[in-house]
């Protein structure tokens, strides 16, 4: 009877310790680089989102073939999804970032390429100089969301337009001239809504061919295996130069950036969409 009595008095004084606990608040955090990177959002990077099925206008969770009968160049919901010439257009999703960008901004510089950056707005907002640099060397930029926000297909078409504005606004901040003619949306989640508000503030809805799964952070050789494997003619290949530790996307360009210079035309999207 005392081993009972025992084991219930342990139950008790446990349950009391675990309910303590659980209304401790956690402490506060101060830094503000979070904010700036989105490294504490797991879904800060380009893969597939997986579709609602209370939703029936979120894109499918593997999007990148089109509807039967329809043109090659276009994907999910009339988005683009082919350069629709032979050349080959690298993007680079969720920056600027200032460990990666600029190391992406150098290999590209070496091999005279130019690319297509979908900047996210808290980025822009925090690393004006990285956009100006993006701009001056001749790259192209897409608006990315203010805040990579996956879900936001399926908000009101106002807060779909304020999110989108207040990109364009950070990024014209950073560089007043530069043309912003390209949307992606985060996780290509793309629904009507966010399509149609895209297209209402001149914005060409961007999605993608090729996707090395880069976001995972698979390594340089993994990247630049896929990369290398199924390139094609017209390929828009998704990679990320921030969103998480992308070290392996920057090591795997020097892999990617001399053989495919070699077989296809790399440039970046025209600038005032297409």
């Amino acid at each position: 009877m005392l081993g009972i009595i025992t084991l219930v008095v342990t139950a008790v004084l446990g349950s009391a310790y675990l309910l303590g606990r659980s209304l401790v608040p956690d402490p506060p955090r101060h830094d503000s680089a979070v904010t700036a990177t989105g490294a504490d959002h797991p879904e800060y990077a380009d893969q597939s989102a997986e579709a609602d099925p209370g939703h029936p206008s979120a894109s499918p969770s593997n999007p990148s073939s089109p509807p039967d009968g329809t043109d090659p160049n276009f994907g999910p919901m009339g988005t683009r999804l082919s350069t629709g010439t032979n050349e080959v257009a690298l993007t680079f999703d969720d920056g600027p970032n200032p460990d990666y960008t600029p190391q992406v901004l150098a290999i590209l510089r070496e091999y005279h390429v130019t690319a297509t950056f979908c900047v996210v707005g808290q980025n822009a907002q925090a690393y004006p100089w990285l956009v100006q640099q993006i701009v001056d060397e001749g790259h192209t930029l897409c608006n990315h969301s203010w805040n990579h926000d996956v879900s936001l297909g399926g908000r009101s078409p106002d807060r779909i337009r304020d999110d989108l504005l207040r990109t364009n606004a950070a990024i014209h901040a950073a560089a007043p001239d530069a043309p912003v003619t390209w949307y992606r949306q985060p996780g290509g989640a793309w629904t009507y809504p966010v399509i149609s508000v895209s297209r209402d503030l001149g914005m060409t809805p961007l999605h993608w061919t090729l996707d090395p799964s880069d976001w995972r952070a698979p390594g340089a050789t993994r990247i630049a295996s896929v990369v290398l494997s199924e390139a094609r003619p017209g390929s828009i290949v998704l990679l990320h130069d921030a969103g998480g530790d992308r070290q392996g996307t920057v090591d795997a360009l020097y892999r990617i950036l001399p053989d495919l210079t070699a077989r296809f035309d790399l440039q970046a999207l025209p600038k005032h969409g297409t």
